[in-house]
């Protein structure tokens, strides 16, 4: 799951994040990619600390995140597994 308690598929997402659209479906794969590169780059605290961080660690490879925002992930998400 993107969040650690269960969403929808669909859902109204905040406009801090998301400002193109009213509704996004995180059962399609692209939109949910595309989200969570939204919640990683623009998110507040608030927002991360609903991210599931697995899923995080599984996705980043696909995300297209500014490098410093990525380098920043992976050294977070490296540590964590320590």
């Amino acid at each position: 799951m993107l969040y650690n308690q269960d969403m929808p598929g669909k859902f109204k997402p905040p406009r801090h994040l998301v400002w193109s659209t009213e509704e996004i479906d995180l059962d399609d794969p692209f939109q949910r990619r595309w989200y969570l590169q939204q919640v990683l780059t623009h998110g507040t605290a608030e927002d991360i600390g609903r991210l599931d961080l697995d899923e995080v660690a599984e996705e980043l490879d696909h995300l297209r995140l500014p490098a410093d925002i990525e380098s920043l992930w992976r050294r977070f998400l490296d540590a964590r597994g320590d």
